[in-house]
Formats: structure tokens, C-alpha cells, sequence
């Protein structure tokens, strides 16, 4: 059994397509943190894009993670397991800016 299952229409379950940003995390103090904090940052910076976030578990561990809260540019995990700050959000905001 992968990770990585087909559906029907041959496109995969998995979500790692979408939103450009997204938190990972069940809803827990920090994931909400790391969540509020790359708004700030993507404010400051002036995107308009939307961040998901991610609650539910096969989807966090299908990014291949074990710990929370998780942040994802694109399809590449850039923190896992730290609440960054509104500064750090921006600084890698920056970097994989489209």
C-alpha cells in the first residue's frame, strides 16, 4: 500500500499540489502559531496567496514528516517541527516566492 494513491480519474489522492503555502499541523496551539505567523509575513510581503492548512494525518505524513507544525512552499518542506517567527517566515517566504 503506498502513500501515494491514484484515484479514479488517475490524478493523484495525495495533495501535495494546490496551495502554494500550506501548514501542516492537527490544530494544536503551535500549529496555529506557525500558521498565523506566515500570514503576517505574507502580508508584510504583499501576497495574496491563501495558506492551507492541513489537518489530517495521511496527508502530513505523506509530505514524509513525523513532527509539527510542518510549513510547505510549493512541494518542498522548508521547517518542520518549529514555530518560526514572523521574520524566519519571510526569509524563506522570499526565497521560494513564484
Amino acid at each position: 500500500m503506498g502513500l501515494f494513491k491514484k484515484k479514479e480519474d488517475g490524478k493523484d489522492s495525495d495533495d501535495q499540489r494546490g496551495s502554494f503555502v500550506k501548514v501542516l499541523g492537527t490544530g494544536c496551539t503551535k500549529c496555529i502559531g506557525l500558521e498565523n505567523n506566515v500570514k503576517k509575513a505574507m502580508a508584510e510581503l504583499g501576497m495574496a496567496q491563501e495558506v492551507e492548512h492541513v489537518t489530517d494525518i495521511n496527508r502530513i505524513v505523506s509530505y514524509g514528516v513525523m513532527m509539527t507544525p510542518t510549513l510547505v512552499l510549493g512541494k518542498e518542506v522548508v521547517s518542520v517541527g518549529k514555530v518560526l517567527s514572523v521574520a524566519e517566515a519571510a526569509e524563506l517566504l522570499k526565497k521560494y516566492k513564484e
